[in-house]
């Protein structure tokens, strides 16, 4: 997936906001396959649990089983069709999640080679905090940051000063 594009500034601010709610000796449940970043975070000393690859939608077994006191969701729900279901089966008391946003100039991601790898959704920042609110958390902190790539034209333009990513840290109510 990161072959030839590893988003450095979107790890870098996802590993602050994360350092800034959660500590060390809190165990996480992670959504989502290991990858880059859930490595990143066992490097930093955090104590991190995947899930397995299953589908969310359907199966909620390792969210519904697992004790970790916080679970991480990055860049995760807009695969999703109904994330709200796996958001009301956790049971941690806290939740760090991010989302690409909607981008009025670019239409949603949709890899033509991996089913998995393609966005259901794109969320605007009041619509992930309603869908958080409905399914029972509170929006204690969140952040907007943008992914400027290094290209020519009016696209790659526009990504210089819109938010792209929308993090948040949320409570269970």
């Amino acid at each position: 997936m990161y072959e030839n594009t590893f988003p450095n500034k979107r790890f870098e601010h996802t590993l602050s906001f994360l350092q800034k709610h959660v500590t060390t000796s809190q165990s996480i449940l992670d959504l989502g396959v290991e990858n880059p970043f859930s490595k990143i975070m066992t490097e930093r000393g955090f104590k991190v649990k995947n899930t397995g690859g299953e589908d969310l939608d359907l199966d909620f077994s390792s969210v519904v089983s697992s004790d970790a006191e916080v679970v991480t969701a990055f860049e995760i729900f807009e695969h999703l069709i109904a994330p709200f279901n796996v958001l009301r089966e956790i049971k941690a008391d806290k939740l760090v999640a991010s989302i690409p946003m909607r981008l009025w100039f670019s239409p949603a991601y949709q890899s033509k080679t991996d089913k998995w790898d393609r966005h259901y959704h794109e969320f605007e920042d009041w619509q992930f905090d309603w869908l958080l609110e409905k399914a029972g958390w509170k929006i204690v902190d969140r952040i907007k940051f943008t992914n400027p790539v290094h290209k020519i034209g009016f696209r790659p333009l526009l990504r210089k000063f819109t938010p792209r990513y929308y993090m948040v840290y949320a409570e269970r109510i």
